[in-house]
């Protein structure tokens, strides 16, 4: 999707030790863990692509060279496949068709710091955030839903579930009159000190200015880990932050419980094993 001649960009924050998922963490990205037979950094990238953004930066770190095997060609397979009656299976090998660009945190020092990294890729432009944790199965793509809406308000967009389970565990936004803007975040209320009951997820489209309040926010930071909510705030503050509701199923593949939810989710979409599944359920009794 391009917006005034331009191609929208997007960037996947993918740095985190992933500490939940030991011991498949020490050695392999939790982004590479597969839900049947593709990694979960893959659904990202597809619901990116069918948005129209095909130029993607990974912010990563040492430990994850795998990610970028991941968006290489791999010619011995290629070659192997080459028989016409193999194309379906080389179709499968073939990279994500995106232009993908890699930059290492050299350090853990929180989502925010992870995000500046990504100045020099996407300027002072739009650009869609995602962390790889939160996956969406819907007609219209996540990315694609929060780029229109940044296109009918050019403002930050933040995607958002309605009253989820846990509800605690998450940013809660507070909003404003008009049923549309956000006027703060407060991450991980009390029970009843929600101020609603919208919860911001792992999806985002940050507008031109956002990297630079980020930047301003950063020199204000003391010691610890820097995260994006000081500048979503005080974007917020001044009447540049939306939300936009999710249309479609968010799958949360971050702790173990929902990464199997999640399997057993894609598994019931797909033709080829929703009868397997089925029957195996069935047999459990």
């Amino acid at each position: 999707m391009c917006y005034h001649g331009r191609t929208m960009k997007g960037v996947i924050l993918a740095a985190g030790y992933g500490t939940r998922f030991l011991p498949w963490t020490r050695t392999m990205p939790k982004e590479m863990i597969p839900l049947v037979d593709r990694p979960s950094i893959d659904f990202i990238v597809s619901e990116f692509t069918a948005s129209g953004v095909d130029e993607i930066l990974v912010v990563t770190s040492r430990r994850k060279k795998a990610l970028e095997d991941w968006f290489d060609r791999e010619i011995e397979l290629e070659t192997v496949l080459a028989r016409p009656s193999d194309a379906r299976k080389r179709a499968l090998v073939e990279p994500p068709r995106a232009r993908v660009f890699f930059t290492r945190q050299p350090e853990m020092r929180g989502t925010g710091d992870a995000m500046l990294l990504a100045r020099p890729f996407v300027g002072d432009e739009p650009f869609v955030l995602a962390y790889p944790d939160d996956l969406h199965l819907g007609e219209v793509p996540l990315a694609r839903q929060l780029i229109e809406t940044w296109e009918r308000t050019g403002c930050t967009v933040l995607a958002t579930l309605h009253d989820p389970p846990d509800l605690n565990r998450y940013g809660i936004i507070s909003i404003a009159p008009d049923g549309l803007h956000v006027t703060d975040i407060v991450e991980k209320p009390p029970k009843g000190g929600e101020p609603s009951r919208e919860a911001s997820i792992g999806r985002f489209l940050y507008a031109p200015g956002f990297l630079a309040e980020l930047a301003e926010q950063r020199k204000r930071h003391g010691s610890g880990e820097f995260f994006h909510t000081p500048a979503v705030q005080a974007l917020a503050k001044r009447g540049r932050v939306v939300f936009r509701r999710v249309e479609g199923e968010r799958l949360d593949t971050g702790e173990p419980g929902g990464y199997l939810e999640a399997i057993l989710r894609c598994a019931e979409s797909r033709p080829d094993l929703a009868p397997l599944l089925e029957a195996a359920l069935a047999r459990r009794g």
